[in-house]
């Protein structure tokens, strides 16, 4: 047991925390990509809706491989089927599409960390909207990144036609992939989260220790 995130978190006393966590973690990552879906579908893509991806169920978005590895490890992501050829404003359409998953969840984090200042501060509820706040601020950051398959890399691409050649290239996947396995178990990480929570204190108001 011992490493386990989970157990780890138990052991210390921080149940609320884990519970917000697991909560957050599942909601978020589902809210991102169903406002992928919604976005597409303004831009005249029926995908989502034809994939039966337009549901609040989690385990359509993520699938069991990302709620396995979300149980061993911490780490979870999801997927929202679109067909950019469909999108109305071509590339616009696909900055647009791209762009809705982080918006929402910077959408999300606002409304949590401002919720946090309506609530006694040292309570089970402002933990809970913190933790929400400030895990939306991490995906909202990472999703941004320029790497493939990231969001910011599909933004990028649509925006700047080198950046679209580069991540043409057959070995873009895989060295995106590579990046984002460097970022978490290196010090990048760490500045990641670390930025996260000083933006979620400032927007909470509340001082960092």
């Amino acid at each position: 047991m011992s490493g386990w995130w989970i157990h780890e978190f138990w052991q210390q006393g921080r149940a609320t925390e884990l519970a917000a966590w697991i909560f957050w973690v599942i909601a978020s990552i589902t809210l991102h990509e169903l406002a992928h879906g919604w976005a597409a579908l303004a831009e005249g893509d029926d995908t989502p809706r034809v994939r039966g991806h337009l549901t609040a169920n989690p385990v359509v978005h993520m699938g069991v491989p990302s709620l396995v590895i979300f149980a061993l490890v911490g780490i979870a992501w999801g997927l929202m089927p679109v067909n950019p050829s469909r999108f109305r404003h071509g590339r616009m359409g696909r900055v647009l599409v791209a762009g809705a998953g982080p918006a929402m969840n910077i959408a999300l984090a606002f409304a949590a960390l401002l919720a946090v200042r309506a609530v006694d501060p040292g309570s089970v509820v402002a933990t809970f909207l913190y933790v929400g706040g400030y895990l939306n601020i991490v995906l909202a950051i990472l999703n941004l990144l320029p790497i493939p398959p990231l969001d910011g890399a599909t933004i990028l691409a649509n925006l700047v036609p080198a950046a679209a050649r580069l991540y043409a290239r057959p070995q873009a996947m895989m060295l995106g992939f590579f990046l984002l396995v460097m970022i978490f178990v290196s010090g990048a990480g760490s500045v990641l989260f670390d930025a996260a929570g000083t933006i979620a204190s400032a927007i909470a108001g509340l001082g960092r220790a």
